[in-house]
């Protein structure tokens, strides 16, 4: 719970369970999320080890984040809590 307690670190898995994207890239699926923030969330998950961090050769030089098996692991625990968020959404009432 720990993983996944902290402030947007749900939102990168989320994100990252489709395959690697670079930090740009995350900051564009995750508008609310500030440079900060995020590099501290991606810091927090490599050091987790629920996520890997691979420098690309290219000029100039890019960074890919991935989820690692244990990261993936957390991916069907999310799905389920997004399922039960969308069904607790629907049986809200709706205010006219």
């Amino acid at each position: 719970m720990a993983i996944i307690a902290g402030a947007w670190a749900p939102n990168v898995i989320w994100h990252l369970r489709a395959g690697p994207r670079r930090f740009n890239e995350l900051r564009l699926d995750i508008p609310p999320i500030s440079a900060k923030v995020l590099s501290q969330r991606l810091r927090e998950l490599e050091s987790r080890r629920v996520i890997t961090r691979t420098i690309q050769p290219t000029t100039p030089p890019s960074v890919e984040y991935a989820l690692t098996p244990l990261g993936e692991e957390l991916v069907p625990a999310l799905d389920a809590i997004v399922e039960v968020g969308h069904k607790l959404k629907a049986a809200i009432p709706r205010a006219m």
